[in-house]
């Protein structure tokens, strides 16, 4: 299996996941020009997805799915409150019918060679979801846009050979920084997006000998940066002694490609 990022962050999301047949997104929440370039940059065409799973209806997640929905007609899957929201967001444009499949949260679907799992995350959206992905042993964890954790996110991403996983913002940038207190707030709340610090607490819960590859995702140009995000999360390792030689550890571009992961 094999991922590659081609747009990570609060201005746009897009993720590629590969197995040996099938071919996803998870999101497409940047042009739909740019998902093609992306895609021509790792050698896929657009013609070759298999479909769009949608972890939300929040614009950066979703803005260039109803171009290559109709471009290519790829089938969209979602929550049924998602889809719904998705539906009436501005810009989206018709969408068939016939291209919606809903999943539920802890039911399986399967596309080609990867079934993809569904489970709850918490995060102000109507009904949104995380991933995992997996064929034959091997298991890619996507979880983004997370306000919080429990014991159920830990089940759900526990033996990933690969998590691209949220580290969103420096809780002291974000509180000592532009943005209106009640956006401060949301961000900060149990439903809104995961620190650096709490994305490594929770790492650090979901390490094992299987896992290969961490991917840090998510960051907010505003209230992050990128090293700053590797070396919070780095030293949290380090405790537990971890080594993030190689390429272990790394951070996903906040509007550009990432390298592809491959297990």
């Amino acid at each position: 299996m094999r991922l590659c990022s081609i747009s990570s962050g609060s201005e746009g999301n897009c993720i590629f996941i590969g197995g040996e047949e099938g071919k996803i997104l998870v999101d497409a929440g940047i042009s739909g020009k740019r998902v093609e370039e992306g895609l021509k940059g790792i050698g896929v065409s657009p013609e070759e997805l298999d479909g769009i799973f949608i972890t939300h209806e929040h614009l950066d997640h979703i803005k260039g799915v109803g171009i290559l929905a109709r471009r290519y007609q790829l089938p969209l899957y979602g929550t049924v409150e998602t889809i719904h929201s998705m539906l009436r967001t501005k810009n989206i444009g018709k969408i068939s019918e016939e291209l919606i499949h809903l999943v539920e949260p802890d039911r399986a679907v399967k596309v080609k060679d990867i079934t993809v799992n569904p489970f709850s995350i918490f995060h102000d959206a109507s009904n949104p979801v995380a991933y995992t992905f997996q064929s034959g042993e091997q298991k890619i964890g996507l979880a983004t846009d997370l306000g919080s954790y429990d014991d159920y996110t830990i089940h759900n991403l526990k033996d990933s050979d690969i998590l691209f996983l949220e580290a969103n913002h420096d809780v002291n940038m974000l509180q000592v920084g532009p943005y209106p207190y009640l956006l401060k707030q949301r961000i900060l709340g149990a439903r809104g997006h995961l620190s650096n610090g709490n994305s490594a607490k929770l790492l650090c819960q979901l390490l094992s000998q299987k896992l290969k590859h961490v991917i840090l995702a998510h960051l907010s140009k505003d209230n992050n940066y990128p090293d700053l995000a590797y070396e919070t999360v780095k030293c949290e390792l380090a405790e537990h002694g971890v080594d993030c030689q190689g390429n272990f550890l790394s951070v996903a571009n906040y509007g550009t490609p990432s390298s592809m992961f491959e297990i």
